[in-house]
Order: C-alpha cells, then sequence, then structure tokens
C-alpha cells in the first residue's frame, strides 16, 4: 500500500515541503526561500530538488508516495497549468508537467490557499463548519471558500482570489496612486512598504535598523516592534486590521459564511493583537443577520495547514481517479 503524501506549500517567500503517513504524521520538512526571479523552471528544479530531499532524509522510496500535491499563490487550473501568479510573474505556467520532468510520481496542483482550506475543513473541524471563508495573510492575501462542505474553484478557477477585489480606501498606505485592491493596502507587504516610506522620511521606529541594512521586515520583527509600543508599526498594523475586518464583514453579508478562519504569517504572528481590531470592524461591516452567528476564527495548523491539505487534495483526486 502507498503510505506516503509529499504536500508543497509553494508560497510567496518560502517553500516548505513534507512528508506526511496515513496516520497524519508529518515525518520530515524542509523549508527553502523563494527565489522571485520569474524564472519558473528554475523554481520549479528546486522544488524538486527539495521533494528528492525529503524523500532521502524520510527514508522512504518513490513506490511508496501515493502522491506529490502542491499549492501554488496564484490561479491554478486542473491541468496544472499556473494561468497567473502575479506576486511570482509567472503567466500560462505548466508546473505539473515541468515538475514531472523530474519525478515520476502523480502530481496535483491546487491554489496555495484552497489547499489550506482543505486541510483545514478535513482534519480541524471536520464536519463543524459547512460554510467557510479561509484568509491568509502573508505577502499577499488569498483565501479558499468552502461551500455545502465542498471546496468551491468557480467557473474559471478564479474562486477564492480576494486579494485582488478592489477595495474602497484610497490609495495605499503611502499615498501611491495604484489599484487600492486589498492586498496592496492590507497585507504584509502593504504594511512594510508603509512603514519603510515613513521611515525613509525620517519618522523614527525600532525598525529603523532593517531598514537602513537593506533588510527585509518580517512578520516576527513587526511582532517585536508592536510589543515596544512602536508608533508607525501600530499605525499601520491597526489600520490593516481595521481593513481585513471590514472586507470580510462585506463579503459574509454576501455569501452568508458560517465560520471565518484566518492563517498566513502575519496572524500567525499577530492574532493577539490583530484579532480583537478585526472582529470589532467586522461585526460593524457585516449585515445584522447573517453576521450575528458568524465565527471569527484563527487556524490552530499554522503552517501546517497546507502540509494537511495535500493528504485531502490525494484523498480527492486520487478517489476520483484524476490522475
Amino acid at each position: 500500500m502507498k503510505e506516503y503524501t509529499i504536500s508543497v506549500d509553494f508560497g510567496g517567500t518560502n517553500i516548505l515541503t513534507a512528508a506526511i503517513d496515513r496516520k497524519l504524521n508529518i515525518l520530515n520538512r524542509i523549508k527553502i526561500e523563494t527565489k522571485q526571479t520569474g524564472d519558473a523552471e528554475k523554481i520549479v528544479k528546486d522544488i524538486a530538488g527539495t521533494i528528492e530531499e525529503i524523500i532521502k532524509i524520510t527514508g522512504i522510496k518513490e513506490s511508496e508516495i501515493r502522491a506529490i500535491c502542491m499549492g501554488v499563490p496564484g490561479t491554478v487550473t486542473p491541468e496544472g497549468i499556473i494561468a497567473s501568479a502575479p506576486n511570482l510573474g509567472i503567466r500560462n505556467f505548466n508546473i505539473k508537467e515541468e515538475l514531472q520532468k523530474y519525478i515520476k510520481i502523480p502530481v496535483f496542483i491546487e491554489n496555495d490557499v484552497n489547499l489550506a482550506a482543505l486541510g483545514i475543513k478535513k482534519f480541524e473541524f471536520k464536519d463543524k463548519v459547512n460554510n467557510m471563508l479561509v484568509v491568509f495573510i502573508g505577502t499577499g492575501i488569498g483565501s479558499g471558500i468552502i461551500i455545502d462542505g465542498k471546496l468551491y474553484r468557480g467557473s474559471s478557477f478564479y474562486a477564492g482570489e480576494i486579494g485582488h477585489i478592489l477595495v474602497d480606501f484610497k490609495g495605499n498606505f503611502s499615498g501611491v496612486k495604484t489599484k487600492s485592491t486589498f492586498e496592496n493596502i492590507a497585507s504584509r507587504t502593504a504594511i512594510v512598504n508603509a512603514i519603510t516610506s515613513d521611515i525613509k522620511d525620517g519618522k523614527k521606529s525600532v525598525l529603523s535598523s532593517i531598514v537602513k541594512h537593506n533588510k527585509k521586515i518580517k512578520s516576527k520583527s513587526l511582532l517585536q516592534a508592536i510589543k515596544k509600543k512602536d508608533k508607525i508599526a501600530l499605525k499601520y498594523v491597526d489600520k490593516a486590521a481595521t481593513i481585513i475586518g471590514t472586507v470580510l464583514g462585506s463579503i459574509t453579508t454576501l455569501m452568508n459564511f458560517d465560520t471565518i478562519v484566518l492563517g498566513g504569517g502575519v496572524i500567525e504572528a499577530m492574532s493577539k493583537f490583530m484579532m480583537p481590531e478585526i472582529e470589532e470592524a467586522f461585526r460593524e461591516a457585516v449585515l445584522k443577520e447573517p453576521g450575528k452567528d458568524v465565527k471569527l476564527l484563527t487556524t490552530e495548523l499554522g503552517d501546517d495547514a497546507a502540509i494537511y491539505g495535500g493528504v485531502a487534495l490525494a484523498d480527492e483526486c486520487l478517489i476520483n481517479n484524476l490522475v
């Protein structure tokens, strides 16, 4: 019997690869930085390398692996084509076909947050939720939609691209004239860009040394700044939380979800500080009747949501003979 699934969470910041058995034990994991070069073939080669490495260090045979399941930050077709991944600079690229040049195990591709939503639904909440929105806030913002217990992909597989919806907030935090999409004004990228702009304008922050040395401001650094009551960090994290809650309230009025689950690097690092503000903005924005019983939660699976989602996707695809 084929006992193992290899899950790959291909994110905008990191690529996490893990081996997991049928009892849902994560046996090993490897995390590498996503090289945002726009060179899709090179990225796939790196992913193939981590898959080969995880197989080797786990001590399993390819013949024991039932599937490789990968989540990609963009729109993906059932054929494994990345139709659009703006944050990676990739369009119309068959990542499944490219990966199978290196590895001859069945490969299934899904949007990264869709994959996380599958894992959260099947292994965290199970039958406790029926209509659920899963939103991950990180480098960008993405979502997975569960309707009547099943993942909803949409008529052309674009369902869940919540980060690209236009939001009625004028420009981004820095006042730059750009489309006010949800992720342009509420993702970690948006928060960091706003903080960086203020620091370069001479405003003081505990994050100044990171900006001065041209290093990345990560979610953990934002958390440390908030703990130190840094005014600039607090300003933009609070703004992002208000926007997130407002957008989720509006979408819930439209879709009538019973549960909203938040995850991703920003939420994982700063949920204690952000969730009360998100909840308050959500309750103000949502229509009373569809919103009164909605549960606003964070996932306890963290980075592993997409890893478990790989198992759920393998179950779905192999049962339906979608190899």
